[in-house]
């Protein structure tokens, strides 16, 4: 190894080749020591290095055992030698990092996240991106993940501040100045073109370990000349932008905060014993600002400065969208001005995009309901919603080709399309919006009639439910804002389509609410027919989906009493089937028979698919409660050779539906026949036919049927996966009678396995369940449990 002479060196040069002489260290053995590189102590040593970084100085005097006045002297020259490599008159050009975040929750994931990446190692060095909206905390984790990398980079940790969000970044050859000084080459010595700047940055980062933070980067050409791209270097980068262009990159995206992330941190800001005094109110507070940090911190500065005001009090300022964003500021911290400086930097199409994507009003959305929004075609519009996922002022959600935004994102964008579009292209907007939402939904629904043979306008009625489902955040605050606007005939039409639709779909959607604004509009539109019909639709929702078998029957009661003051038999058919299947489920059979007995009557009238069938198999449950399972049998079995004659008239969908149905009931009657066997290949058949269907809750019906049929011919086994599977299902405040019978099943199937601790276990988990119900049934189920 070749020595330098004292000639050729810089005075902390000269100062530290002297030292590691009288030490007796060659350089590899001060390197090993002081955790530097060999390089780094060479470069020292010749001078092109003005001096060592404090936290690297220490270490060297340490290595060399270096004390008193020797150490104080040595430690100067390195403060001397930073200084020196300043411009005059600026003192501190050395990059040093920020002071790590005191307060930095909720981040233990990804710290590890990086701390795990930079360990990884790479012939060109680490280059990690930490990408998330604006306010949610990029630096503060970079600053954090820097200080706890630290030790592993004893060459220098270094931090530049790139201002991507200001209309003027700093440029990558300002960067590179500040960079080349912070490792040590003196100013006059650092080359004036760019391309000369990156090489020598490149050659001093050969052969060390150093780290280096470029936080709030504009895009991929500012950063790309100042990654450190050598062996055992790090680069952490935060940014807005996805920099989806440097090759070499690694990610980590940054959502808001959990919940208990976020109330941490306000516990930190307003103390604990705030947020302990309003719990329910700190959670409020922490998610109406969407728990993203910048606004949590905002909002709990706002506190600390006032510690007269309760938690709550601020909660009820911030629940008004309208005023939202302006209440969270706190002195120079805004939440509006950090979307602003993303929301400058779009191209002017992409601005526009932005604001008239408030319009839409679900979670989430789809290209082409974000082209009804934005007036433009789903292929113009498509770009530009790359270009604000780049920016991250709209999210990609978790379904592939969905975006979604930040809650306090969506009132920017709203904000900004209040003010930057004309009233009269707001309404124009927002009336296409709800139509093609409100019109789709209908048509889609639609196809689940019986009668529709055919899928258009989709390919298939599969399409159909997925447009349903996928949009149903969409379609449902669209018929919610159409019965605020006063649009009833909308409302009503819609209301109508999703009948059918509903149909083995009763826990996935707020029927309810779907049907009582059909309701309300029927009485607005003053149409007395539509009013019978929702009401029973109403009345279905209240027994079938809430387990509201009183308010059900007021509903129906209600719809019999109008279809016969108007006259329309079919509808007083629909509301005699709907009251006895009602009735039944209080206990009150013997009424229960005898307005299953007139519907069926009436009923005659109907054709099969679109109400006779129905109403012929609520007949057979009634018998079959009544204890007349022969003729319950008689009566299903007849239902399902009509099902199988009339295969033509309805569409594939409904058929299958119904066949299952009809199964489901005719092997109900077979167990309360005592026939198991046959019972459970029926019910078998049944579950096979819902789950091809996705009718998941009716699927767990038959399952549970299915085990207590197994149990009762001894096939334990089997009988143990169909009642697991119903249980899975049976989850839920109105599905708690359901989910408390499947438990007494696996409670007996337990005691006959000799599973005396399970069978305890679900034992009393029933019978909580029952006292939690507390109906005539229930405690019926739990007296049979009292063993």
């Amino acid at each position: 190894m070749n020595e330098v002479t004292d000639y050729d060196a810089s005075a902390f040069g000269r100062l530290l080749l002297r030292h590691r002489r009288s030490a007796r260290l060659t350089q590899a053995e001060l390197a090993e020591a002081s955790g530097m590189s060999v390089r780094a102590l060479r470069d020292l040593e010749r001078g092109r290095s003005q001096a060592a970084q404090r936290r690297s100085a220490d270490a060297l005097a340490d290595a060399m055992g270096l004390t008193g006045k020797d150490r104080e002297g040595f430690v100067a020259a390195a403060r001397d030698g930073r200084r020196r490599a300043a411009k005059p008159g600026e003192e501190d050009l050395s990059c040093r990092l920020p002071p790590a975040v005191p307060d930095l929750l909720g981040r233990d994931a990804e710290l590890a996240r990086l701390r795990e990446a930079a360990a990884t190692g790479s012939p060109s060095g680490v280059v990690l991106s930490i990408i998330g909206h604006p306010g949610v905390g990029k630096t503060a984790l970079a600053v954090a993940a820097a200080h706890a990398l630290e030790d592993r980079f004893p060459d220098g940790c270094f931090a530049l501040d790139l201002r991507g969000m200001d209309d003027q970044p700093v440029t990558s050859r300002a960067a590179l100045d500040q960079l080349l000084r912070a490792l040590g080459v003196p100013a006059q010595q650092i080359p004036a073109a760019g391309v000369e700047q990156q090489h020598l940055f490149r050659s001093l980062l050969a052969g060390r370990r150093v780290l280096v933070l470029l936080d709030n980067a504009a895009d991929e050409a500012q950063v790309r000349p100042l990654l450190a791209a050598s062996p055992g270097c790090l680069t952490l980068i935060t940014c807005r932008r996805a920099l989806a262009g440097l090759e070499a990159g690694r990610w980590v995206w940054l959502e808001p905060l959990a919940t208990t992330g976020a109330t941490g941190l306000l516990s930190t800001i307003v103390g604990a014993d705030r947020v302990t005094a309003e719990p329910g109110a700190a959670t409020e507070l922490v998610t109406l600002c969407g728990n993203l940090p910048l606004a949590v911190r905002i909002a709990g500065n706002r506190l600390a400065t006032r510690p007269h005001w309760s938690i709550a009090y601020l909660v009820a300022e911030l629940r008004d969208v309208n005023t939202r964003l302006s209440s969270l500021a706190a002195g120079d911290l805004q939440v509006r001005s950090a979307f602003e400086m993303s929301y400058r930097r779009l191209s002017p199409a992409a601005r526009l995009v932005f604001r008239r994507l408030a319009a839409i009003p679900g979670a989430d959305f789809a290209g082409a309901l974000a082209a009804v929004a934005a007036g433009m075609t789903e292929e113009d519009v498509s770009a530009y919603l790359d270009e604000l996922v780049d920016a991250n002022l709209v999210q990609a959600a978790t379904a592939p080709g969905r975006y979604r935004f930040h809650d306090l994102i969506r009132i920017f964008a709203g904000e900004r399309l209040d003010a930057e579009e004309k009233p009269a292209d707001r309404e124009t907007l927002a009336h296409a919006t709800l139509e093609y939402l409100l019109g789709t939904a209908s048509a889609a629904a639609r196809l689940f009639y019986p009668d529709t043979l055919t899928p258009e306008p989709f390919r298939s009625r599969s399409e159909a439910a997925a447009w349903l489902d996928t949009e149903a955040s969409n379609w449902l605050a669209a018929h919610r804002l159409a019965a605020q606007a006063g649009r009833h005939r909308e409302v009503l039409e819609l209301a109508h389509a999703m009948h059918w639709y509903s149909d083995g779909r009763s826990q996935q959607r707020p029927w309810h609410d779907v049907f009582t604004l059909g309701l309300v509009a029927a009485r607005a539109l003053g149409s007395r027919q539509d009013e019978a019909v929702m009401l029973d639709f109403v009345g279905w929702a209240r027994y079938f989906c809430l387990a509201d078998n009183d308010g059900g029957l007021r509903a129906h009661r209600d719809a019999l009493r109008l279809a016969v003051e108007i006259g329309d038999r079919r509808e007083q058919a629909c509301a005699l089937a709907y009251l006895a299947a009602v009735l039944m489920r209080l206990g009150r059979l013997p009424e229960a028979l005898d307005h299953a007995l007139r519907a069926v009557h009436l009923a005659r009238e109907l054709e099969f698919w679109l109400g006779q069938g129905t109403i012929r198999n609520t007949l057979g449950a009634i018998l079959r409660a009544c204890g007349r399972t022969a003729e319950a049998l008689a009566v299903h079995r007849e239902v399902l050779a009509d099902v199988e004659a009339r295969y033509g008239e309805a569409n594939p969908d409904a058929r299958r539906f119904f066949h299952s149905a009809t199964l489901l009931n005719l092997g109900l009657d077979l167990n309360e026949a005592g026939r198991w066997q046959r019972a459970a290949s029926t019910f078998r058949e049944a579950r096979s036919l819902f789950r091809q269907g996705g009718f998941r809750l009716e699927e767990a019906h038959a399952a549970l049927n299915e085990g207590r049929a197994r149990r009762e011919v001894g096939q334990h086994a089997f009988a143990g996966v169909c009642l697991e599977l119903a249980l899975s299902a049976f989850t839920g405040v109105p599905l708690r009678w359901q989910r408390a019978r499947t438990l007494a099943e696996l409670s007996t199937l337990y005691v006959a396995t000799g599973d005396t601790e399970a069978a305890h276990d679900r034992r009393h988990q029933a019978l909580a369940l029952c006292e939690e119900l507390g109906t005539d049934e229930a405690r019926a189920l739990a007296a049979e449990l009292s063993w």
